[in-house]
């Protein structure tokens, strides 16, 4: 989810679901230690509970962005083991990692060190030609060895040679039953499922294997998905907001950051998808994508693009004969 799940997403989506857990877009260790360390882990409060996701192999250098983590407030410490991008890769992080479990272990081990909060994995069920029993219980058994008791296991193999990152996404078969395997195997350990969940009917049916479900670009692409989480999933008693509530929710934040200098459509691309399958949702995505693209756009458009969709609701209503 790099570029993706940057601090504008974020906080759009907490104003979704109170209670899901967030994560940041990968940051890698290097660039935490040598570079604008203030601007990539700025948040805003609203986000919590928020996980940072860090990219690297180098122990030192990841206890170090870890301890940045959590001096500025983050609730969690989460290596990256599972994107196969080439980018990544050449850097040494990664799901190129899988074939290097001890390694993995030493910076987890560094970085519980250097943190008093948790210090999660997220990887794959395996990497080209690992065998996905075998080699991902040894992965699992070496790094939970080192202190690690949370993995999110996305439930396919990286093909690192052969498939480029949009095709590791959707070509690899998906295996919930080998993730599912594991947490019987591992009833010690927190196992999160990730990969190819699209709704919550079906985060509910993998809750009866695992202890946890991440979302990723359903929710980014449908984020209203998000909008039953809280009472089906946390037992919330809170009303479901509608969509036009959750832009409303937005608005202050987004006039915040236009004041600030922020361009608008840096807040708005991640809120397209929240009209889709609605009346409305074209007229509504082409607003925010041509009106909000200029340097001058303010909340305005965000309001026009927001009322194309009351009116389309209201013409798609029948009405009666009289």
């Amino acid at each position: 989810m790099m570029a993706w799940t940057d601090r504008h997403c974020r906080f759009f989506l907490r104003q979704i679901s109170r209670h899901a857990q967030l994560y940041t877009e990968m940051i890698t260790a290097a660039a935490l230690c040598h570079g604008d360390a203030e601007r990539l882990l700025a948040h805003h409060e609203a986000e919590h509970p928020l996980a940072l996701q860090l990219g690297g192999s180098e122990p030192v250098q990841l206890a170090e962005a870890a301890k940045m983590g959590e001096a500025r407030g983050f609730d969690e410490i989460n290596l990256n083991v599972g994107c196969p991008s080439d980018r990544v890769q050449t850097g040494r992080f990664g799901a190129c990692l899988m074939a290097e479990p001890a390694l993995v272990a030493d910076c987890v081990r560094a970085m519980q060190d250097a943190v008093e909060i948790p210090v999660t994995v997220k990887c794959r069920i395996g990497i080209d030609d690992q065998d996905c029993e075998r080699d991902l219980d040894r992965f699992i058994d070496t790094v939970a060895g080192a202190g690690c008791r949370t993995f999110i296991i996305h439930a396919r193999k990286a093909w690192l040679h052969g498939l480029d990152p949009k095709e590791n996404r959707t070509v690899p078969p998906l295996d919930h039953d080998r993730v599912y395997r594991l947490k019987g195997s591992r009833s010690d350990l927190e196992i999160i499922l990730n990969g190819g969940v699209e709704s919550l009917d079906e985060c509910e049916k993998h809750l009866q294997h695992v202890d946890g479900v991440m979302l990723g670009r359903a929710a980014y692409q449908d984020p209203y998905v998000l909008a039953e989480a809280d009472r089906r999933v946390f037992d919330s008693k809170q009303e479901i907001p509608s969509r036009h509530e959750i832009l409303e929710r937005f608005e202050p934040y987004v006039a915040g950051q236009l004041a600030q200098g922020e361009k608008l459509h840096r807040m708005t691309k991640h809120v397209l998808g929240l009209f889709k399958g609605q009346p409305g949702a074209r007229g509504y995505r082409r607003i925010l994508s041509e009106e909000g693209a200029g340097d001058d756009a303010g909340l305005e458009v965000l309001r026009r693009a927001a009322a194309t969709t009351r009116i389309a609701d209201m013409e798609a209503v029948p009405v009666a004969a009289e």
